[in-house]
């Protein structure tokens, strides 16, 4: 094996929520303000994720006030704390950068049903 893969393998993350395009997700960033250190909680829909060892990107994307807001995050910062999956999405496509376009309900995405093992009642 390539001895820079070795390396980056030992480097990956393996603490992240299992998620993909579609869900609504809650990342939470660490910052160091002066000597103190907090966390702030970010959440919105994946509209992309970048697979790439240990450069994996993820953009999410929220509304607020009415304005359109995306932040791109690297998965395997040492600045981000953790990652809840909040809601799972129904999605077809691999990039959601449609909903750049749109607002309101045409923003909406279907929520996905759970598909378990156990039996329905």
């Amino acid at each position: 094996m390539n001895l820079l893969k070795v390396v980056e393998s030992e480097q990956i993350r393996k603490d992240i929520a299992n998620f993909s395009i579609g869900d609504r997700v809650r990342v939470y960033i660490k910052f160091t303000e002066g000597d103190k250190e907090r966390s702030q909680a970010f959440e919105g829909i994946v509209i992309a994720k970048k697979h790439g060892g240990m450069s994996e990107i993820l953009t999410v994307r929220r509304v607020t006030y009415g304005e359109g807001v995306e932040r791109t995050f690297m998965l395997n910062a040492p600045n981000i704390e953790k990652i809840e999956v909040v809601t799972r999405g129904s999605v077809r496509r691999a990039k959601l950068y449609y909903l750049r376009g749109r607002s309101g309900k045409a923003s909406r995405i279907k929520e996905a049903r759970y598909r378990g093992t156990e039996s329905q009642e």
